[in-house]
């Protein structure tokens, strides 16, 4: 049963576990959480499957007694997403970025297909693909809790239609898959450079404390910490370029030992630098 900590007054995260997706953890890999207000409650993310949103949920009840008002779905991995199904069965709205929603409908069948084959029927039991019940375009506030939140879009950045959520109150942001807590964040649907500029506009901000993607949550700080993991996995792969290796050999050469130590450096790393490789190898052929 997830067990929700403290981050600041009426702030709440569920962090998920380290590693791979696999039986053991059920894929409850990424951090969920909660804003309660003086009218009701605000859910960040909804975890991987119906039994994962009915124990988020739970967990939440354990906390107040206050409705849920909103979920919140900050980016399109799968381990935030398919507890929608436990909120939406309840009357809660679920609410996402139109561009993340639609990246969802284009792949995320196959996600959950994926998801069954590795933690098996029972722990994916009534998990289901869903419409949001609202989508959205552009940043905006929210004040539904009676507590006023922010929802933060920067553009393309992290994921398309990535979004992150400021408690103006606290201080406390709620970063989705625009930050990573000793973690490998992952490149594959990104736009480095508007990813870049939406972790300056968050560098500037009095953040009091971050909840990550995964990881634990942590200081203002965060922000830099991946900024300088992108920025470092840049640089080495324009150094590979510059020197002619092949593809084949990007990922035995692609080493940051600056990172080593960060969660699934081993796997999500390499294929970060092949794709950051190609990235760069297609920009230098079309400037020629």
């Amino acid at each position: 049963m997830p067990e929700p900590l403290q981050v600041a007054d009426g702030v709440y995260m569920f962090q998920g576990a380290k590693g791979e997706v696999d039986a053991e953890n059920l894929g409850r890999t990424g951090n969920a959480g909660f804003i309660v207000g003086e009218s009701g409650v605000v859910a960040i993310d909804t975890g991987t499957s119906r039994q994962h949103g009915e124990d988020l949920l739970a967990a939440i009840a354990r906390v107040t007694d206050k409705p849920v008002r909103l979920a919140l779905i900050t980016h399109t991995r799968q381990e935030f997403l398919f507890g929608a199904s436990a909120f939406r069965a309840r009357g809660i709205p679920v609410a996402m970025h139109r561009r993340a929603a639609n990246l969802m409908r284009a792949r995320c069948e196959n996600c959950l297909k994926t998801l069954r084959r590795q933690l098996g029927e029972t722990a994916m039991y009534g998990t289901t693909m869903f419409k949001p019940d609202i989508e959205f375009d552009a940043a905006h506030a929210i004040d539904v809790i009676g507590r006023p939140l922010e929802v933060l879009y920067f553009g393309h950045s992290s994921g398309p239609g990535d979004i992150a959520v400021l408690d103006t109150r606290s201080g406390v942001l709620f970063a989705g898959g625009l930050i990573d807590n000793q973690r490998i964040p992952d490149v594959q649907d990104s736009d480095r450079p508007g990813w870049h500029a939406a972790l300056g506009t968050l560098g500037r901000m009095p953040l009091v404390a971050i909840v990550p993607g995964h990881g634990p949550a942590g200081p203002g700080s965060l922000v830099g910490a991946v900024d300088r993991y992108l920025t470092d996995l840049e640089h080495r792969m324009a150094e590979l370029l510059q020197a002619g290796i092949a593809l084949s050999e990007v990922a035995e050469a692609a080493a940051l030992p600056a990172f080593a130590h960060w969660d699934r450096y081993d796997n999500i790393h390499p294929r970060n630098a092949s794709i950051v490789f190609l990235q760069l190898e297609r920009e230098s052929m079309f400037k020629q």
